[in-house]
C-alpha cells in the first residue's frame, strides 16, 4: 500500500509540476509537448494518428481533439496517407519544431531536478524495468 500510494501521489505531483513549468514558461501543455516530441523523433516528423494515439496511451477521439487544438495553434497539421485513403498523419510544423526546441530545456531540467537527480542510477534502472514491464503487460491485455 505504501508503494502504491507513493506512486499515485508522486506521479501526479511530478506530472503537475512538469506541466506547470511548461505552461508558465512556454504556454504549452505537457501532453502537447509529448506529442511534439513523438513527432520530432519520426522520419518526416509525422506519424499516423492511430499509432500516435497508441504511443500516447490515448483514445483516438481524445487525441483527435488534442491535435485539433494543436492545429489551431499552428504546431501540427494533419495530412492524408497517400497509400491509404482512410489513414491520417499528424505532422510537426516549423512552428511546432521551434516551440519544441524552445521548451525542451525547461522540460529536461524539470525531469532532472524533480526525478533523475533524486534517485540513484540503480533506482533509475529499476524504475525503467518496472514500468516497461507494466506497459508490456497492459498493452498485451488490450482487446
Amino acid at each position: 500500500m505504501r508503494a502504491w500510494r507513493a506512486y499515485i501521489v508522486g506521479s501526479q505531483m511530478l506530472s503537475y509540476r512538469l506541466h506547470r513549468e511548461l505552461q508558465d514558461n512556454h504556454g504549452l501543455a505537457l501532453a502537447d509537448y509529448e506529442i511534439l516530441v513523438r513527432l520530432s523523433e519520426q522520419p518526416g516528423a509525422r506519424m499516423r494518428m492511430s499509432v500516435l494515439a497508441g504511443e500516447m496511451a490515448s483514445s483516438k477521439s481524445r487525441l483527435s481533439h488534442q491535435v485539433t487544438r494543436m492545429e489551431q495553434a499552428g504546431l501540427v497539421i494533419r495530412t492524408e496517407c497517400p497509400s491509404d485513403g482512410r489513414g491520417v498523419f499528424a505532422e510537426l510544423t516549423d512552428k511546432g519544431a521551434e516551440v519544441l526546441n524552445t521548451a525542451a530545456p525547461t522540460h529536461l531540467d524539470g525531469v532532472r531536478t524533480h526525478l533523475i537527480d533524486l534517485i540513484t542510477d540503480e533506482e533509475q534502472a529499476v524504475l525503467a524495468s518496472v514500468f516497461e514491464r507494466v506497459d508490456e503487460h497492459l498493452r498485451g491485455q488490450r482487446n
